[in-house]
């Protein structure tokens, strides 16, 4: 039932800024979702916005802003801030070792994750570059919340 009302507070933010029928938002239509609706910054609804723009076309469906919903939503300038604490410098990448200690205080579907599966998700997803940018971390964030082992 959370699961549908969540569903039906996305179709109401979303429909306040469709101005045709079709479950779709151009990106400054988009743009202007994220930053009334989630108090992000304009680049930070950029971030947003690409990082949910799954089909990578420059129109978020309806399908998609019910992605960055469920698994972001209100907590998008947390997430960011989280970022910016464990950048490291302003090199656009985390720093893996205060990621490492941050993902220890995070919860999941299965509550804390231990040591190895931290490392298992860092690995996974700094892949081959063995970076995180803040575009890979919301991807991470996403995973670990619906994470249930």
């Amino acid at each position: 039932m959370a699961q549908n009302g969540a569903k039906d507070e996305a179709l109401t933010i979303f429909s306040k800024y469709q101005s045709s029928f079709a479950r779709r938002l151009k990106k400054p239509e988009a743009m202007s979702l994220l930053q009334t609706e989630f108090g992000l910054t304009e680049a930070e609804a950029d971030i947003m916005f690409q990082a949910f723009d799954k089909d990578h076309n420059e129109v978020l469906s309806l399908w998609e802003f019910r992605q960055f919903y469920q698994t972001i939503g209100a907590n998008a300038h947390d997430m960011i801030q989280m970022f910016r604490s464990i950048e490291d410098g302003d090199s656009g990448n985390v720093d893996m070792e205060k990621t490492f200690d941050a993902l220890k205080t995070v919860e999941t579907g299965k509550g804390r994750l231990t040591d190895d599966e931290i490392e298992n998700f860092l690995k996974a997803t700094a892949g081959e570059s063995k970076t995180i940018d803040l575009h890979k971390f919301l991807n991470l964030l996403c995973r670990l919340k619906v994470y249930k082992g």
